[in-house]
């Protein structure tokens, strides 16, 4: 998930006072802990989604490691007449700041009952998975949870190997197109609502950070580690950081508000709308409950996303977005880039968020086709 500078300008105009609870507190509202181990994970194992179970998918919860050691939790689906025959793989993760029990889930459970096995899973430091700092995000360690799942599909006996795709949804889109430019055992990927989270953070919402704006967003972040080195914590902050009308940045401890402000941006009122509501609201999820660490955007200003986005290809790409998402020109930009094979599907009277969870809107239909003749 991603909030504009013009989101965050209407917030803070209504008056919207932001929550300054300690480090601590915010991680516990969150459903996390600020020393998790990798060793022993004690994973949920009530239902616990924000959609409801299906019948025709056996579900169950796994864990494996990524190459950096760290204990990655996920969500297996699998279609329960499935026959002998190995059934294609897709591994999915995202929104940005959001729960394998949310969106990824959603996509991956539909996409197991059309013939799939699907694991979705929490990226590194989040939700179930493993990392001692919380709420940390990371473009190399995100997009290395998406090979690592790829390691732990390609192993079941009843996955072709040779056939797996990636899903990556709103913010982890841009880690799908990344791990597919070096790992070729991705053979196809899809993009829904796409964010390129290192643009978003280091350029802004349509790019529209001065050179100056992004001077002083670097020093307040070096800043913030001396802070966060001197007192042995790590504080919470935006990860996409604003500014007021004088030209200050702003600052804060949670991704959304308590309550929504009379007259919200229609953009906020999306996400508040999906993730603060019992629609998506989900305690483990950064954006219902929480906020990234504050220092997260430096990596992001140091790593941009998809940089030989090229070398995917002869494999194919498919972006989908709505028609009215205001982020519609990521998936947009990123198909002129892309040489092909390569696809762009506008989904009409659909915005941003309609595909986290709109069924009406979510073209699962041309996903399954998509998949199904590129991973055949």
């Amino acid at each position: 998930m991603a909030l504009s500078n013009v989101s965050r300008r209407t917030t803070l105009q209504a008056g919207l006072t932001l929550a300054t609870a300690p480090l601590a507190a915010a991680h516990a509202a969150a459903g996390t802990s600020q020393n998790r181990s990798n060793a022993k994970m004690a994973l949920t194992t009530r239902w616990d989604k924000t959609f409801p179970q299906s019948s025709q998918v056996a579900h169950r919860k796994v864990t494996f490691r990524n190459r950096f050691g760290i204990t990655v939790a996920a969500d297996l689906y699998q279609p329960k007449a499935r026959g002998a025959d190995k059934l294609p793989g897709l591994v999915l993760s995202g929104p940005f700041g959001a729960v394998k029990e949310q969106v990824s889930g959603l996509y991956a459970q539909t996409l197991a009952e059309r013939g799939f096995v699907t694991l979705a899973f929490d990226p590194s430091f989040t939700g179930e998975s493993g990392g001692t700092v919380r709420n940390v995000a990371s473009p190399e360690f995100f997009t290395e949870d998406f090979s690592a799942s790829v390691d732990y599909l390609g192993l079941l006996p009843n996955a072709a190997r040779a056939r797996i795709g990636a899903i990556g949804i709103c913010g982890l889109s841009g880690m799908a197109l990344t791990a597919a430019t070096g790992d070729s055992r991705i053979k196809a990927v899809v993009t829904a609502s796409m964010y390129d989270m290192s643009r978003s953070m280091s350029r802004s919402y349509k790019d529209s950070y001065t050179r100056d704006q992004r001077h002083k967003v670097i020093d307040y972040l070096s800043q913030q580690r001396w802070a966060d080195a001197e007192k042995g914590t790590y504080a919470l902050g935006y990860h996409e950081v604003p500014f007021d009308a004088n030209g200050q940045i702003v600052k804060g401890t949670r991704v959304l508000p308590e309550r929504l402000p009379a007259e919200a941006d229609p953009v906020l009122t999306e996400f508040f709308n999906y993730y603060r509501t019992p629609r998506g609201y989900h305690a483990r999820s950064v954006n219902s409950a929480s906020a990234w660490t504050a220092t997260t955007p430096m990596s992001f200003f140091e790593f941009p996303m998809a940089a030989n986005l090229d070398m995917i290809a002869p494999r194919p790409i498919m972006l989908v977005h709505g028609a009215n998402a205001h982020s519609r020109y990521y998936s947009e930009d990123v198909y002129k880039a892309a040489p092909g094979p390569k696809e762009l599907v506008i989904v009409p009277d659909a915005n941003h968020v309609d595909l986290y969870d709109n069924l009406r809107k979510i073209p699962f239909d041309r996903l399954e086709a998509f998949f199904k003749k590129n991973l055949a």
